[in-house]
């Protein structure tokens, strides 16, 4: 899932001070004793919070009100972070990863959906199950969720070429590898190097990414 996805999804069921953990550091610093507005915006960039010190009193008025301390919230995740949760395979995340996985799942259904799908294009991808791309895409495309559709829909427009590679053990990873390696040379020593020069370098380097092959000689 891409991060605009997860912040127009977030957006819906947080607001910016609770993201980020802002809202827990600063029910945590009432608790301390710290009650005025001014002091707590003051403070809130450090933990990388923008906002408004409007924003600061509008979340402490109800503690003003109530007149006890304030309940601990858990942190919620970042964009990068929720988007690890969704993205890797669940038997890899800790208990904590996972507690905040349910978490994420559980305050969104759109991201619950999306969870869904996600793990059912990664099974493909380790499965070898391209056969099912086309199904997958129209399951997709029927839901709401309108960033992960239109990458369901783009895969349309080379789809014999995503399910052969969906579906067999190939892959251009040598390739794109070859082609990292000449982009570095180039920024290294483009314009600064003769073409017999250059040209034994990326033969040297192209060398020293094969794999060792086994000794025929004994």
């Amino acid at each position: 899932m891409s991060a605009p996805q997860f912040t127009g999804i977030l957006a819906a069921v947080v607001t910016p001070l609770t993201s980020d953990g802002y809202l827990s550091y600063l029910r945590e610093r009432w608790n301390e004793g710290c009650t005025e507005a001014k002091q707590l915006h003051a403070e809130l960039p450090e933990q990388s919070y923008l906002g408004s010190a409007r924003t600061v009193r509008r979340h402490l008025q109800p503690l003003r009100v109530a007149g006890r301390s304030a309940p601990l919230v858990p942190d919620i995740p970042t964009v990068r972070q929720a988007t690890n949760l969704l993205t890797r395979h669940p038997d890899t995340l800790d208990a904590d990863q996972t507690l905040a996985r349910k978490r994420v799942l559980s305050c969104c259904p759109e991201m619950a959906v999306a969870a869904v799908h996600i793990e059912d294009f990664a099974k493909m991808l380790t499965q070898l199950e391209g056969q099912r791309l086309p199904d997958w895409i129209e399951t997709v495309q029927a839901s709401a969720l309108n960033a992960l559709g239109g990458f369901a829909r783009n895969l349309r427009n080379d789809l014999d070429a995503v399910i052969r590679g969906l579906s067999t053990t190939w892959s251009s990873g040598v390739v794109e590898g070859r082609v990292t390696d000449i982009k570095a040379i180039k920024r290294q020593m483009g314009g600064r190097a003769g073409l017999p020069l250059l040209r034994k370098r990326v033969l040297l380097v192209a060398a020293s990414r094969r794999p060792p092959t086994a000794d025929r000689t004994g």
